[in-house]
């Protein structure tokens, strides 16, 4: 099992212990590390010795870990490109969250939108399951035109309401605040998760690799990879939906209560909201499942329950 792997099962259990871990591993003062630190950081986790069962408490060790888990895809060992690492994610996501959010016309939320998916697609791509199998074609590929297809499509769906509205001339203010208060959050959480799920299809069409307690591979099972592409799809509806709707109720009632006035002061009231939300949703998405996953013994394929004893065993989930 990889370094990264055994310390997610080692450090986080809970949900608590997930959300400080991933607040650490979130630091972007970890993007300025070069590849050679990274490097040398790689060798030390994997010579490290550590068994699931130990608490590390060592300083140095720790942080070496914190860099791995930032920067190595621990299916591949690849070093993920700088702007695809986590802790690039919040610094690329929040201005365009905060421009995608915006009261633009139909033109310019599509294309808004489809920036932010582009980049979102992305970060799922780099960051995804490496061990999908496939004989019979090239899964990088089919994830990029999938994902083309998927983030051309949310891109849509975002800018549908605004063209509804326009093209018949609804300026009511029920309409209004349907079309650019409440439609927002849940369609931009439903897209998010679509593209996700459909960026890594292959891992439920294809299946992933499962590991027993030892890090042995016992199998290739499709549930697992339908197991981990629903996790991470929920979590990350979870995270941009909240990061829209908490943002706009809040403001609602900045506006009722008149402490910001001007619509500069409303403007920067806004943003800081947007920015704490999205700071604060971003470790507690990642954190609302394992990333290194456990699925049952029964609920895998016949041909796995065949090959192992195990009751429990794991995989990775991805981000």
């Amino acid at each position: 099992m990889d370094a990264n792997l055994r310390f997610w099962r080692a450090e986080g259990q809970s949900f608590f212990q997930r959300f400080l871990l991933w607040a650490d591993v979130l630091d972007p003062a970890l993007l300025l590390k070069s590849s050679d630190e990274i490097r040398r950081t790689r060798l030390l986790v994997q010579t490290s010795g550590k068994t699931p069962s130990e608490p590390i408490q060592n300083d140095q060790t720790k942080q070496a870990f914190l860099l791995s888990l930032s920067s190595v895809h621990p299916d591949t060992d690849k070093i993920i490109p700088v702007l695809f690492r986590p802790p690039a994610f919040l610094p690329i996501t929040l201005p365009l969250v905060v421009v995608s959010s915006l009261q633009l016309q139909a033109k310019q939320t599509f294309f808004c939108q489809f920036v932010f998916h582009m980049y979102t697609t992305g970060f799922t791509m780099m960051n995804g399951n490496g061990t999908t199998k496939a004989e019979e074609y090239s899964v990088e590929q089919k994830q990029i035109f999938t994902g083309l297809g998927a983030i051309s499509y949310a891109a849509c769906i975002g800018a549908l309401p605004l063209v509804f509205m326009n093209r018949y001339t609804l300026k009511s203010p029920l309409t209004q605040l349907i079309v650019r208060h409440i439609l927002p959050a849940p369609l931009f959480g439903l897209m998010s998760a679509f593209t996700v799920a459909v960026v890594r299809s292959p891992e439920f069409e294809n299946g992933i690799e499962v590991m027993d307690r030892n890090g042995k591979v016992v199998g290739v099972s499709k549930k697992a990879g339908e197991k981990a592409v629903k996790e991470t799809a929920l979590s990350r509806a979870v995270l941009f939906g909240t990061t829209f709707f908490l943002p706009a109720v809040l403001m609602h009632f900045v506006r009722r209560s008149k402490f910001a006035k001007t619509p500069r002061a409303l403007a920067s009231v806004r943003l800081l909201m947007i920015t704490s939300v999205l700071a604060g949703m971003l470790p507690a998405s990642l954190s609302m499942f394992p990333q290194c996953g456990e699925i049952k013994r029964e609920d895998l394929e016949q041909e796995i329950l065949s090959s192992t004893e195990e009751t429990e065993l794991f995989y990775n989930r991805g981000i």
